[in-house]
C-alpha cells in the first residue's frame, strides 16, 4: 500500500512540474537540455516536455491507485493492469519528452 501512495505523490510531483513547464518554466530542467535552445523555441519546447511530464505524473497517480487495491486484496488483476498502464503512460511520456529535446536541443545526451 506504501508502494502505491508514493507513486500517487510522486505522480502529483509530475504534473506540478509538467504545468510549470507548458507555461514556459524550464527552469527544473538540467542546463543541459536547454543551453542550445533559442529564446522563441523555449515555450514551445517547454509545452512539449511538459506534456511529456504531465503523462509520466497522470500515468503513476494511475498506477498508485491501482496498486492500493491490488496489494490490499491480492486480486492479480489490479496488478496487471497497473503494470500495463504504468508500462504504456511511461514510454509515451518518455518519448514526447525526448522528441522535444531532440527537436528543440538537437541532441539528447550533452
Amino acid at each position: 500500500m506504501i508502494g502505491g501512495i508514493v507513486s500517487i505523490i510522486i505522480g502529483i510531483v509530475c504534473i506540478i512540474i509538467g504545468i510549470l513547464n507548458t507555461k514556459g518554466n524550464i527552469s527544473m530542467l538540467h542546463s543541459y537540455h536547454i543551453n542550445n535552445i533559442k529564446e522563441e523555441d523555449k515555450k514551445p519546447f517547454g509545452k512539449l516536455v511538459g506534456t511529456g511530464m504531465i503523462i509520466v505524473g497522470a500515468t503513476l497517480m494511475v498506477y498508485g491507485t491501482l496498486m492500493i487495491p491490488a496489494e490490499i486484496s491480492e486480486d492479480k488483476v489490479y496488478g496487471d493492469i497497473a503494470n500495463i498502464v504504468v508500462g504504456v503512460g511511461l514510454l509515451v511520456g518518455l518519448v514526447i519528452t525526448l522528441y522535444a529535446i531532440k527537436k528543440y536541443n538537437k541532441k539528447i545526451f550533452g
